[in-house]
């Protein structure tokens, strides 16, 4: 194991992301769950302090003009933008991703336009994907087809309305080809919407360069804005004149103060908005969203990171654990994999157990996968060792 242990110390002594670690809140535990909640960035209690003290305990509603809490919604959608491929003005935080993903499936819907009344959603998707996409068909007129990423070429035709993908399967860690599948898409005449809640912050996406129609994600994840921190919709520039949103709001309104009976959209990013924002969690996103700010942090950094994390994960996996106890659920090829680790495990539930009280945290996904997230900007190499280790002690 020494080898293994020496290793992991020159890696961490290389590593041009090491001092990011010190802009988290974090301790001793080997943290691998960054993929289902991120850590605390050490800069937002002093924000949200300020938020609560000052710009909601002394302006009070000045705020929303004085502190910026309208344009909130759009100015934190452009700090996301760089971190998927976005330009400045086509990303809106707000509401959770189920919402965001039902607006952006209808509206796509809407986009196609009529004779196509058929969706196509991934086979292994969250769960919710999938709820919210019945749901958007039985208000569309459409029918609902699962079907496997890989199997999306073919399975298009001219009824397809809309294609429902999810970039980084959230079960397997599977990174699937978003350039390729979004050309086919839109090859055949349907619009594309990619749910990037797994690879946001942990890889790039290339939104505006490959032609993707719209997508959401998350922010709790790789991007660390909190618990429940406010998702955001992607509306391709071409589309936001003609990007009829199911759920329009006063906020989303043209003159929202005009309180008129009639709706108008508003122009660009603000007609995904639909009602007052959650200024506190969402302001404790922007001050996580600092980060990126750094000189040394970079998404191609980031990425660049990741593979090795889970590059040496896989090394010492293969070397500390017992032969056949645990089989690889990710793929090997980089071009295929994410920024996590599925192992698939007999007893899994009971080994994450044992693993979490012995102060390695990952998760547990049924029947039988041990999941493990690796956020680069708070991760080392030494942190992997020994979670390898303690996964091997755990299993003998």
């Amino acid at each position: 194991m020494s080898d293994l242990y020496e290793r992991a110390r020159e890696l961490d002594g290389a590593d041009r992301l090491a001092g990011v670690r010190d802009d988290f809140v974090l301790d001793d535990t080997v943290y691998l769950d960054g993929n289902s909640l991120g850590a605390l960035p050490a800069n937002v209690p002093g924000r949200l302090d300020d938020v609560v003290r000052r710009e909601w305990g002394q302006l009070r509603i000045r705020s929303w003009t004085e502190s910026g809490w309208w344009t909130a919604p759009e100015r934190i959608g452009d700090l996301i933008a760089p971190l998927v491929g976005a330009a400045p003005g086509r990303i809106v935080v707000g509401d959770s991703t189920s919402v965001n993903v039902f607006k952006a499936l209808v509206g796509a819907v809407r986009l196609a336009g009529q004779g196509r009344d058929e969706i196509l959603v991934d086979a292994a998707t969250f769960p919710t994907d999938g709820y919210i996409a019945a749901s958007a068909a039985r208000m569309t007129g459409c029918s609902v087809r699962a079907v496997a990423p890989g199997e999306v070429p073919d399975a298009l035709g001219p009824r397809t309305a809309a294609v429902l993908l999810n970039h980084v399967d959230y079960r397997t860690g599977r990174l699937h080809d978003l350039p390729a599948l979004t050309a086919a898409v839109r090859a055949a005449g349907a619009v594309s919407v990619w749910d990037l809640c797994h690879s946001a912050g942990a890889l790039p996406v290339g939104l505006d360069e490959h032609g993707v129609d719209l997508a959401v994600g998350c922010t709790y994840k790789f991007l660390n804005g909190g618990p429940g921190s406010p998702a955001y919709l992607y509306v391709r520039g071409e589309h936001q004149a003609a990007f009829d949103s199911p759920l329009p709001g006063w906020n989303s309104h043209a003159e929202p103060f005009g309180m008129r009976p009639e709706y108008e959209a508003a122009d660009g990013a603000p007609r995904g908005r639909v009602g007052t924002p959650d200024i506190l969690s969402m302001l404790a996103l922007e001050a996580a969203l600092a980060v990126w700010s750094r000189p040394d942090v970079s998404v191609a950094a980031v990425r660049a990171k990741s593979l090795a994390l889970t590059d040496f994960f896989l090394e010492c996996v293969e070397r500390y654990v017992p032969e056949g106890r645990v089989q690889p659920v990710t793929p090997a090829a980089h071009a295929e994999r994410g920024s996590q680790v599925a192992l698939a495990c007999d007893d899994a539930g009971e080994v994450m157990d044992r693993l979490i009280a012995a102060g390695v945290v990952g998760d547990f996904r049924a029947p039988d996968v041990l999941r493990f997230g690796f956020t680069p900007l708070y991760l080392g190499f030494a942190e992997v060792e020994r979670a390898a280790r303690v996964l091997a002690e755990t299993l003998t």
